[in-house]
């Protein structure tokens, strides 16, 4: 497999040397473990194979200064986010990470590992979280287009509502002015049935009042 090494990395390497395929392993215990922790980097030039391995030189405080300020410059090259999930300042801080672990490994071979394991459960759980992000924006995209959907079903819903309103609006309109009307034919009806009987009570009261006069005259003595 051909692979280059990355020219930007902020570990720190060995210079390249051929790798001859009948060297044998003399390198020391610390050495050991740094390529067990961060494994050398292999890749092809033509037909032979280089590897790189990273330095066994211990660092000095300026070189930890450089190291911060290189980091910070290469955040900025790379516009990195400050906030929120980033793959490039992960990348960075991954490397970073890595170059404290051949600094720790070297003054302390047995601390190397342990923060190989620190590092490893960090970036478990930031792949937990990147899982739950990630599941959380499909789910809010989902969401929004359910709303979107519903939101132009209930726009159908009311202009159908609206629609319906005004036809019992009109029928109610006309339901009230057929009972208005026959509320007022009813009233004239029974005006004038009012007026008939009251008529017929008149006639009645007339008829009975010209009876009563002549049945007196019919039986009264006669002189």
């Amino acid at each position: 497999m051909t692979s280059l090494p990355p020219a930007d990395s902020l570990l720190m390497p060995l210079p390249p040397r051929p790798k001859s395929a009948s060297a044998e392993a003399t390198e020391w215990e610390n050495e050991e473990i740094l390529n067990v922790i961060l494994p050398p980097r292999e890749w092809m030039e033509g037909n032979q194979l280089w590897v790189q391995q990273v330095s066994s030189t211990p660092c000095t405080r300026v070189d930890v200064v450089n190291l911060e300020e290189l980091l910070d410059t290469k955040l900025q090259q790379r516009q990195a986010r400050q906030m929120g999930i980033c793959p490039i300042r992960r990348e960075l801080y991954s490397q970073w990470f890595d170059e404290l672990i051949r600094q720790v490994t070297i003054n302390c071979a047995e601390r190397g590992p342990l923060l190989l394991q620190v590092q490893k459960e960090i970036q478990m759980t930031i792949a937990v979280y990147q899982t739950l992000y990630e599941s959380s924006v499909a789910f809010g995209m989902r969401k929004t287009l359910q709303a979107e959907e519903s939101k132009g079903d209930m726009g159908k819903k009311i202009l159908e509502l609206e629609n319906e309103k005004q036809d019992l609006q009109k029928q109610l309109k006309e339901q009230k002015a057929e009972s208005d009307a026959a509320e007022k034919r009813e009233a004239e009806k029974q005006q004038v049935e009012e007026k008939k009987y009251t008529e017929e009570i008149l006639f009645l009261k007339r008829t009975n009042q010209q009876l009563q006069t002549q049945l007196k005259q019919i039986t009264a003595p006669k002189t």
